[in-house]
Formats: C-alpha cells, sequence, structure tokens
C-alpha cells in the first residue's frame, strides 16, 4: 500500500507526464491553421488533495490556452513550449528521484542488521 507521500509523488508524476503529451501536441500542432494550444493544470488540486489527504480523485485540468492567435488562428508559442518541456523534464527527474529516495529509506528501514 503507498502511503501519502508515494501517492503525492506518483500523483505528480502523472500530471507531469499530461504536461509534456501536450507539449510535445502543441509543437506537433504548431502550423496546423485555427489549432489552439492546450495546457495542464494539476499542480492546484494536488495542493488541495494533499491538504485533505485524500489523493484518491486528483483531477488534471485541461485548458485551451488563451494566447492571442496569428494570422492562420494558430496561438502555439514555440518558445514558451520549448521551455516547457524542458522544465516538465526537470521536475520529472526530480519527483523521480524523490521517489527512488523514498524507496531507498523503504529498503534500508526493511534490512537486518
Amino acid at each position: 500500500m503507498l502511503d501519502l507521500t508515494m501517492r503525492a509523488i506518483q500523483a505528480s508524476l502523472d500530471g507531469l507526464a499530461a504536461r509534456q503529451r501536450l507539449s510535445a501536441e502543441n509543437i506537433a500542432n504548431a502550423e496546423v491553421p485555427g489549432y489552439l494550444a492546450e495546457k495542464v493544470d494539476f499542480e492546484s488540486s494536488l495542493r488541495e488533495a494533499i491538504g485533505s489527504g485524500d489523493l484518491s480523485d486528483l483531477a488534471l485540468d485541461t485548458t485551451k490556452s488563451l494566447a492571442p492567435t496569428g494570422l492562420n488562428g494558430n496561438n502555439v508559442n514555440l518558445d514558451e513550449e520549448s521551455v516547457s518541456l524542458i522544465d516538465t523534464g526537470l521536475r520529472f527527474q526530480m519527483m523521480t528521484e524523490a521517489m527512488n529516495a523514498k524507496f531507498h529509506i523503504l529498503k534500508t528501514s526493511m534490512r537486518r542488521d
């Protein structure tokens, strides 16, 4: 059974993976007329879920970007999406390291000397 910390880390990893997928989709559609970029927000619902101690029903909110569109009706900003991918990758790596540290603590606590 996962404790609250491990569930929070897993929820973060799920949210970051969703953000990475949407950023990649946005980049792939950067030249498609009328395409509106999408964004993922999970941090606010994760914060509330951690506060209540109930991570069973965590929402990944996906919204269309309200950024202005170009002449073709597309609003993907490649610079923003590239920075988002880098930021998301670093956050994913940090959460992976946090999960590994948690596993290391559990492994150490179960060791017999």
